[in-house]
């Protein structure tokens, strides 16, 4: 199957618009992907039909929206392959989802001295709440190292793994490199020492088919906003047996069973999880982004993807003074990059004055630009609306800003 990647684009309202006087070229889509107009026109039906808040009320337009919520529950579970729809909890996004099994799992289960394994590619949100947690219990972090290239250093990787090893938190696809990490290796050779495995999804969702029950993992967390639905909203999978084991992260309406001021009850996963009214409407609207997805189908999507990055490294490698960042063997469709002797915000903003949004800085990932020697780079990720003609624009603009640098 091919894409029709016109009418594809006529799909995204976002993408028909001048910026500085140039057509836009939307490159940023390791931040937020752009939303189809079937995502738009959900969020706006919801609240101009069937506002309401769910599970509680009796009426008709309760009754649809917990209905319409609850099945995009559904949707997520047959999108990662989760065993039941109560293995789905929704968040804020992934950073939501870290935290909440940091302090729940975390702080339950782990003790002092017991050890946690992140690598040196984690975004803040897979490094801060580990940090906060060994703060408190007296765990340690662990860190894996990783080559020049961006690749995870598997034998150092293997050296620290040990009976003290409690949690493997690893991200799946780094958002400032692309690497696909061989997540499916590390979670065999950490669950030999009893390890639970959490899988920071929020790149690899969009890009790679997820299917957690072939995976192994016990965790895995993914954000709406960047498979084309809205922002504000996060999955959080969880076995069952381990969800139930594990205590609320926050208190209030809905997720409890029963209150007096003596005690209370809790109610049963994933509400147990879901305190307060939830974000409703990006639930719903969630759905028919998931439906967009399958119905191009991600092996089409990501064959796409990967021939865009494929032809934007072999372009970029002919400008004079590029440097790319992360040359992985395997990649999602992100490159990160440098001009050599340019800042790149400086960088990222000539490409902006000529209608071309890329991310500049350290992407949340500052440890690993300290691995690199440097103050960050800048990264162009792609999606499936994105077309060579683009890349070609991107290369011709970088081609002059290098040579401002480079005469």
């Amino acid at each position: 199957m091919s894409l029709d990647l016109e009418k594809i684009r006529g799909e995204f309202p976002v993408l028909h618009q001048e910026v500085n006087g140039k057509p836009l070229i939307y490159f940023d889509n390791a931040a937020t992907t752009q939303k189809p107009k079937s995502v738009i026109d959900a969020l706006s039906n919801y609240y101009q039909l069937d506002n309401s808040n769910i599970h509680r009320g009796a009426h008709t337009l309760a009754d649809r929206a917990t209905r319409y919520f609850e099945e995009t529950r559904t949707a997520v579970k047959a999108f990662i392959n989760a065993k039941e729809d109560n293995e789905i909890i929704f968040t804020k996004g992934t950073t939501e989802s870290i935290n909440l099994v940091a302090a729940s799992y975390g702080k339950k289960f782990l003790n002092q001295g017991d050890e946690i394994l992140i690598s040196a590619m984690e975004h803040h949100a897979n490094i801060v709440p580990w940090q906060m947690l060994c703060e408190e219990k007296g765990t340690v972090l662990k860190i894996i190292p990783i080559h020049d290239n961006g690749e995870i250093i598997w034998e150092e990787f293997e050296k620290l793994l040990s009976e003290r090893t409690k949690i493997l938190s690893i991200v799946h696809a780094s958002n400032a490199l692309g690497t696909i990490n061989p997540v499916r290796e590390m979670i065999k050779a950490a669950k030999k020492w009893g390890a639970i495995i959490l899988l920071d999804g929020a790149q690899s969702t969009s890009h790679l088919p997820i299917d957690v029950q072939e995976l192994d993992c016990d965790f895995f967390c993914f954000s709406a906003h960047k498979l084309f639905g809205p922002t504000g909203l996060g999955v959080l999978y969880g076995k069952r047996t381990i969800l139930e084991e594990m205590p609320p992260y926050q208190g209030g309406g809905e997720m409890i069973k029963e209150v007096t001021f003596e005690k209370t009850t809790f109610n049963e996963i994933p509400f147990k999880f879901e305190a307060g009214t939830p974000n409703i409407a990006d639930v719903i609207a969630f759905k028919k982004a998931i439906e967009y997805i399958n119905e191009l189908g991600k092996p089409v999507i990501k064959k796409h993807e990967d021939g865009l990055l494929e032809y934007t490294v072999g372009k970029l490698n002919e400008i004079k003074g590029f440097i790319p960042v992360g040359t992985a063997q395997e990649k999602v469709s992100v490159i990160s990059f440098n001009i050599n002797g340019m800042h790149p915000f400086d960088v990222g903003m000539m490409l902006d004055a000529n209608g071309i949004a890329v991310r500049t800085g350290h992407h949340c990932t500052q440890p690993l630009m300290q691995r690199f020697g440097i103050e960050g780079t800048v990264r162009a990720s792609f999606s499936v609306y994105n077309t060579q003609t683009e890349i070609d624009r991107m290369v011709e603009s970088l081609t002059k800003i290098a040579k401002i640098k480079n005469r």
